[in-house]
C-alpha cells in the first residue's frame, strides 16, 4: 500500500496567522489604551496630582507601535525576514511588559508634576497610590510577546504577498553597438533602448 504525500496544512497555517493577528491587536489595544490612563496619584500639600502612563514612560506605547508595524511587515517578508520580524515582535512585547511593570512603582513623574504645579524644583508628592493600569499594559506586552512566539514557531507556513509585488528581474541583454548617427540614435530610442549605455 503506497502512502500518499501529505498535503500542506493551509487551514492550520491560516489559523496560526489569525492567532498572531488577534494577539497583536488585543496587545496593542491594551498597551495603548492603558498608557493614556492615570497610573499614579498623590498629593502635594492640598493639591491633587495624577500622571498617566505615557508621562511615566513612553517606552510601552512606542514598543507597542513597533509590534504593530512588525505584524504588518510579516506579509511582506519570507524566510529569515519573517523570523526576524517574529523576534522583533517578541522583544518589543517583552520590553513593553517590563517597562509597564517598572512604571507601576515609579513615582518620579508624580514628583515632577508636583514641582511643576507648585513651581518648586524639589517638590515631592505624598500619599502616592498606583492604579492597575500599568499591569494591564504589561499584560498587553506579554500578548505581543506571544504573537512574536507564534510568528517564530509557525510563520514560515503563512502566505505572503504574491510575486507580482516583487521587483522585476532585469534581463541580461547582449551588448549592442552604440548608434553612430543621429538617425540610429532616434531609432534606438523608438525601440525603447538606452543609446547611451
Amino acid at each position: 500500500m503506497s502512502e500518499t504525500p501529505e498535503k500542506p496544512r493551509k487551514p492550520a497555517a491560516r489559523r496560526g496567522l489569525a492567532v498572531m493577528l488577534g494577539l497583536t491587536a488585543v496587545g496593542v489595544l491594551l498597551v495603548l489604551s492603558s498608557v493614556g490612563r492615570t497610573w499614579a496619584e498623590g498629593k502635594a500639600g492640598q493639591l491633587e496630582l495624577g500622571v498617566t502612563g505615557s508621562a511615566i514612560s513612553g517606552v510601552p506605547g512606542g514598543l507597542a507601535l513597533v509590534a504593530l508595524a512588525a505584524a504588518v511587515a510579516v506579509f511582506a517578508v519570507r524566510g529569515a525576514g519573517r523570523a526576524a520580524v517574529g523576534a522583533l515582535t517578541l522583544l518589543a512585547g517583552l520590553g513593553a511588559a517590563a517597562a509597564a511593570a517598572a512604571g507601576a512603582f515609579d513615582s518620579s513623574a508624580l514628583d515632577a508634576e508636583a514641582g511643576r504645579k507648585l513651581a518648586l524644583a524639589g517638590a515631592q508628592a505624598e500619599q502616592i497610590s498606583h492604579s492597575a493600569w500599568p499591569w494591564a499594559a504589561a499584560l498587553g506586552g506579554l500578548l505581543l510577546a506571544a504573537a512574536g512566539l507564534v510568528t517564530l514557531r509557525s510563520g514560515a507556513a503563512w502566505p505572503a504577498m504574491g510575486a507580482r509585488y516583487d521587483a522585476p528581474a532585469r534581463k541580461a541583454e547582449a551588448p549592442t553597438a552604440r548608434p553612430s548617427s543621429p538617425a540610429e540614435l532616434w531609432q534606438a530610442l523608438d525601440r525603447g533602448e538606452d543609446p547611451t549605455g
